[in-house]
């Protein structure tokens, strides 16, 4: 029944689900499935979810019933995968009755059985659970052609008392090294291969026994297809000196490090289950900042957990200013149930957590104009991302900006090809981009 259908598809979320996404869209694609962008055609809708925050949630909810709206027009049917069903699938079921198929994080094989069923028996279908969480290789790019996401890991065994993502997604799970490389292979000329996992420092613990991260890189920098690599989520203590080693020696791997800390307070840290303090924090990115010049370090805060005090968050402001990072993003505590945070007290009041979040935000946007503005001046190569029909120019990164979530270089050019590099003269900086030229552009 399903074989003639037009298939629509929205990921929510991570970049790590983008890569699920993308997966799930190369299985269509394998059963020579039809696809469209236009959700008014669609006959089949699939919605791969976030369930990690109460808001990626509702936002999900939200999405699934702006979707049941195409019902009375050609849509049929409302596949939701992904993390929501996964997690909260008991909670779903009974009042979400927009959807009509539901399968996990590890059910996406099982969508055309499910949607097989779900049309002869004109009833709903859950299969969360049923798959087999074998490896899927086949992949539909849904980013820029030049850049793709390579997701080296799945679950997690960190067990931060904040975060749902081990009762979602699992215990650590690392993926062969010999599919991850015949996968990156398989995804073409890539000006950037960004390698990501819940922890990406872990990599190989759980199925070698050993951590073979940096080997992995070495492996994936051999590949002629691949210009350079970025990597994101690399926990402190994980990054020893062999990986530091191999980052200030590989020429493939960009000088950019992605180090999420959460807080600075050693008090914090521990009710957090986070491993390291404060000073040990300002000693890696000392040593990283010696071994490497010109490494460019990102991290993220959460502000307002249960029990901070005002004098602890003054205090992570305080490290912030000492840290000087680049790039940096912040986030008001969520509550989410299910986690060892859930129940501790005093909770920090909704409006204290938001002030306190829009505070680091500005201490940051200083420490970043500050750090932008050394650029103005001087010449950095940019990867052309496309152009920006707004400001009427080229738009591009470099190698301090990771895509979506870091700044961008916004330049003129003669002309400009996506995913080429080019030399940029910067001309002005903000708290968040830089602004320049090439040489060959006449004003």
């Amino acid at each position: 029944m399903w074989k003639e259908k037009l298939f629509g598809v929205i990921s929510l979320g991570c970049d790590k689900n983008r890569v699920d996404t993308e997966k799930l869209i190369g299985l269509l694609k394998e059963r020579n499935c039809r696809l469209t962008d236009d959700l008014s055609r669609a006959q089949i809708v699939i919605v791969n979810t976030c369930g990690f925050l109460q808001s990626a949630r509702a936002e999900a909810i939200d999405t699934i019933l702006e979707c049941a709206d195409y019902k009375r027009d050609n849509l049929e049917k409302i596949v939701v995968t992904g993390c929501l069903p996964q997690k909260f699938i008991n909670e779903l079921y009974g009042p979400l009755k927009e959807a009509d198929v539901f399968l996990g994080i590890s059910d996406y094989e099982k969508i055309f059985e499910a949607l097989e069923k779900s049309y002869s028996e004109n009833q709903r279908q859950n299969f969360v659970g049923k798959g087999s969480d074998g490896y899927l290789r086949s992949r539909v790019i849904t980013t820029d052609p030049h850049y793709a996401y390579l997701k080296i890991a799945d679950g997690c065994y960190n067990h931060c008392t904040y975060c749902l993502i081990p009762k979602i997604r699992g215990k650590y799970r690392s993926y062969p090294m010999e599919e991850l490389l015949r996968e990156a292979e398989e995804l073409g000329d890539l000006s950037e291969l960004i390698v990501v996992a819940q922890d990406s420092t872990r990599y190989g613990e759980d199925l070698y026994g050993e951590n073979r991260f940096v080997e992995l890189l070495q492996n994936l920098s051999k590949l002629d297809n691949i210009r350079k690599i970025r990597l994101l989520y690399c926990y402190p203590d994980a990054i020893d000196d062999k990986l530091i080693e191999e980052i200030r020696s590989n020429g493939k791997i960009l000088k950019y490090l992605d180090i999420p800390l959460q807080h600075s307070e050693d008090r914090v840290l521990k009710l957090m289950n986070r491993k390291g303090s404060r000073a040990q924090y300002l000693e890696l990115f000392k040593k990283l900042r010696e071994r490497i010049p010109d490494l460019a370090i990102r991290s993220t805060f959460i502000t307002g957990f249960p029990t901070e005090t005002e004098e602890e968050f003054e205090k992570m402001k305080e490290f912030v200013e000492e840290a000087k990072l680049l790039n940096c993003g912040f986030f008001a505590y969520s509550r989410e149930p299910d986690t060892g945070a859930f129940r501790l007290k005093p909770q920090v009041h909704h409006a204290t957590k938001k002030r306190r979040e829009r505070e680091l935000y500005e201490t940051q946007m200083r420490i970043s104009k500050q750090l932008l503005s050394s650029y103005v001046g001087k010449q950095i190569q940019v990867v052309c991302d496309g152009i920006d029909y707004e400001k009427n120019c080229f738009i591009g990164r470099a190698y301090f900006n990771a895509p979506d979530i870091d700044g961008k270089v916004y330049f003129n050019a003669a002309e400009a090809m996506q995913g080429e590099e080019y030399t940029v003269t910067v001309l002005s900086a903000d708290s968040y981009d830089l602004y320049g030229k090439t040489e060959d552009y006449l004003e």
